[in-house]
């Protein structure tokens, strides 16, 4: 491609992501619908700004995912992987297993041959990592039950895309199709089963020798040189040197690389690698999500509508009842079992390769992948949405009703203080509350999550405290305070509205995640707003101002200053924020008049009264290396 054409469409790959990802976010639909979006405006079947080379484009943004699997890697422990090895081998082989099983069941009574339903099964089977992991991320659900849950399915799907691939070519019905394309020599391809298998671990094990023994002296050389571009390019040599071994020696890059991740994960240079490769991770996953959008063949779809919908619809749904039914027997909870099945229920981008190569395999024919490849892509891009309906119907409503009725006396106590909430934020509430001898009602949504607090020794009930019902359960009529401290923020004004409405004596302390949800709250009614990151950030400001040298009774009182303006500018710019020049001139007001107040609350030192705040800087006013006698009396 001339240098005009690459230019012409990278700034339409760009252009689609920049419009149509913003806007996805804004509606509530996350990036990757929005990239997916994109790719079907501008693909060959939509507006037709890009060509067939999008399939082309879709090999080299599979390299994002191979980077998002290497990250991932480096943010697990080896004990992490081995704790998880249960879930990993059991629910991951079970899933694959029957849902291959089931699909082939289902293909073989349509009427296809037992090794072309065979292997339809086994493609079909899989996951797609990438939409799903990114997803979870996006919504913070990593680690929940249902989010481990998909993480270890996901890991053994990558892991069985090998013995697939070893097995397709068993299922051939056909001769094979000559292949021209240049995936470069295979150093397995024509050797016995036994000299395969010894190249392929011997790979593996050069990549954990080479991690624990070469790679970590060679940055350490590389890091001396003080040159961030070249550590960059170094991160990036490691990633592609990898999947390029992991493809000669026919096994999938992803899984390499996410070997070698995990083996870097306790290196000290982790988070340099982490940083250097995100940014080109996060640009390359874009890029295959547009490809995958781009490679949906609306033609095929509209050519034959009823079968490519029946198959949509067919696989999420045999995908969802078996995931259910495993989820069940690992004893998920309800709401992390539907999202476990949910995020797993569409096609695997490892589909599009599979199916290439049973189709020059001479396993399956042409005309029969390619509406199952349209098939995938869109049950891939029908992801988003069903992710999207879980967190607001499924997860808020059937999980909920579920736990309320198999536990219909769980909560039969009254206590002064209710706790709606007990993640990173009311855990610390609820301890300290706890240690001070007052006793609380705890409440949280996440079935899963309540089960670890209580083998931990906490007291907490399952339940939504946005529900009336259960609000009267917990007390609420007696209760004198109601901590309010959910992740949602949605579900924070709803739990304080239906507070105030039906229990205006309880005095309401709510968690807000931002200045405007603080605003939201504000105009609630609630009195008492506390944003979860405030206070951590001014004793940040304070610990600064310390080591700069100002006094520790100095910084604490600018700091209560700053927090009592800003208390008092918060109200005044809520009823200001829906007129931005208002806003804007308000904001810019309060900033001024607030470095007015810093300064001319300036005071000097007074040793004699706040020598306890900073004994470092009464040291330094003294002269002296240690204070004498206490510190406390002047001496030159």
């Amino acid at each position: 491609m001339h240098a005009e054409g690459f230019f012409q469409q990278a700034f339409v790959y760009l252009a689609a992501a920049v419009v149509s990802v913003p806007v996805a976010r804004r509606l509530g639909l996350g990036s990757v619908l929005g990239y997916l979006i994109a790719g079907m405006l501008i693909g060959p079947f939509g507006l037709s700004l890009v060509g067939k080379e999008g399939v082309d484009v879709l090999h080299f943004a599979e390299f994002g995912v191979v980077m998002m699997l290497f990250l991932i890697g480096l943010e697990l422990q080896p004990s992490l992987l081995w704790r998880l090895r249960a879930s990993i081998l059991g629910l991951g082989g079970l899933q694959v297993g029957a849902t291959a099983a089931v699909i082939a069941a289902v293909a073989a009574v349509l009427g296809l041959g037992g090794r072309s339903a065979v292997a339809v099964g086994l493609i079909l089977a899989l996951s797609s990592t990438a939409i799903v992991l990114q997803t979870l991320k996006e919504k913070d659900l990593m680690k929940t039950g249902g989010g481990q849950a998909s993480f270890s399915v996901l890991l053994f799907q990558d892991l069985a895309v090998i013995p697939i691939l070893a097995l397709l070519p068993l299922l051939a019905a056909a001769p094979p199709v000559a292949d021209n394309s240049a995936h470069g020599p295979s150093w397995v391809e024509g050797l016995p089963g036994w000299a395969a298998t010894a190249v392929v671990l011997s790979a593996v094990a050069a990549i954990v020798l080479a991690g624990r023994h070469l790679v970590r002296p060679a940055f350490r050389f590389i890091a001396r040189a003080h040159v961030p571009e070249i550590f960059t390019a170094a991160a990036l040599l490691l990633v592609i040197a990898i999947a390029l071994l992991m493809s000669r020696v026919g096994l999938s890059p992803a899984l390499g690389t996410f070997l070698a991740g995990v083996v870097l994960a306790t290196s000290e240079y982790r988070h340099e690698l982490e940083g250097d490769i995100e940014p080109f991770k996060a640009l390359l996953l874009g890029l295959f999500f547009i490809a995958v959008g781009a490679s949906i063949d609306f033609a095929q779809v509209a050519a034959r509508p009823a079968l490519v919908g029946g198959v949509v619809v067919g696989l999420m749904v045999v995908k969802l009842v078996v995931l259910l039914v495993l989820g069940r027997v690992f004893r998920l909870g309800l709401d992390q079992n539907l999202l476990f099945s949910v995020a797993l229920a569409q096609g695997g981008e490892f589909a599009f390769v599979l199916f290439s190569f049973a189709v020059q395999r001479g396993v399956l024919a042409p005309e029969l992948t390619t509406p199952l490849v349209a098939a995938v892509a869109l049950s891939m891009a029908a992801t988003p949405l069903a992710m999207l309906a879980w967190d607001r119907l499924l997860r808020r409503r059937l999980g909920t009703r579920e736990r309320a009725e198999r536990e219909p006396d769980a909560i039969a106590e009254s206590h002064p203080v209710i706790i709606a909430g007990f993640g990173r934020f009311g855990t610390i509430v609820g301890r300290l509350l706890r240690a001070s001898g007052i006793e609380t009602t705890v409440l949280d949504l996440d079935s899963d999550h309540v089960e670890l607090l209580r083998r931990l020794g906490h007291k907490v009930f399952y339940g939504d405290a946005s529900r009336l019902d259960l609000l009267r359960a917990a007390g609420a009529e007696s209760a004198r305070v109601l901590v309010v401290a959910v992740d949602d923020p949605e579900r924070v004004l709803e739990i304080v509205e239906i507070a105030r409405k039906h229990f205006p004596h309880l005095e309401v302390l709510a968690r807000a995640s931002s200045r405007n949800h603080a605003y939201e709250l504000l105009d609630a009614g609630v009195d008492r707003v506390f944003r979860e990151s405030f206070d951590a950030s001014l004793r940040v400001g304070v610990e600064a101002m310390r080591l700069l040298g100002v006094p520790g009774h100095e910084a604490h009182r600018r700091a209560c200053t700053f927090r009592r303006h800003d208390e008092r500018a918060l109200r005044e710019l809520k009823g200001v924020r829906g007129d931005q020049a208002s806003y804007v001139r308000t904001v810019r007001h309060q900033t001024t008049e607030l470095e007015r107040l810093l300064r001319s609350d300036h005071e000097r030192l007074d040793l004699e009264r706040d020598a306890a705040w900073d004994s470092d800087a009464l040291r330094r006013a003294y002269g002296r290396s240690e204070p004498e006698d206490g510190g406390l009396e002047a001496g030159a």
